[in-house]
């Protein structure tokens, strides 16, 4: 999840939340639709956020050839903060069945949750197929985990 564009004191204009935000899609559009990536995530938004520049970034989707979702509850898994999404929407960036396989992924965590089974090599199980699905590589994957798991 990336950071927001800040005038450090280098006298740069800030770059306002909202050209910031549609950047962020659109490049995600393009690596999405030329087949980079298999899904991508935009930042996290409040609803209202995202109700502004929704019929923007729809254009941008339609000419990437890509489909977006709006998605107020993110997976949560160990590649990221728990809390990154709290509160917030998610634009989901994906060709094809990919929104199919996020959302099967979300319900097997959720069983997982449920049954009390959502521990050691199973969390981190799910958190590989998430990064996986947003074409991470291992190493990337890895690192991440590292960062974001919290001991059981």
């Amino acid at each position: 999840m990336g950071s927001r564009a800040q005038d450090r004191g280098s006298g740069t204009p800030k770059i306002d939340q909202r050209s910031w935000d549609i950047g962020v899609i659109t490049a995600f559009a393009e690596i999405v639709g030329v087949g980079v990536k298999k899904l991508a995530l935009s930042g996290t938004m409040l609803r209202a956020e995202v109700d502004s520049l929704w019929a923007d970034v729809t254009e941008i989707a339609n000419e990437n050839q890509v489909s977006l979702y709006r998605e107020p509850e993110l997976l949560i898994s160990d590649l990221f903060p728990a809390d990154v999404a709290t509160g917030k929407e998610v634009v989901l960036i994906y060709k094809g069945s990919t929104l199919e396989e996020y959302t099967a992924l979300k319900r097997e965590k959720a069983l997982l949750v449920n049954s009390g089974r959502y521990t050691g090599k199973v969390r981190e199980g799910i958190a590989r197929q998430f990064g996986r699905l947003l074409s991470y590589p291992a190493s990337g994957i890895d690192m991440l985990l590292k960062k974001n798991t919290v001991c059981e």
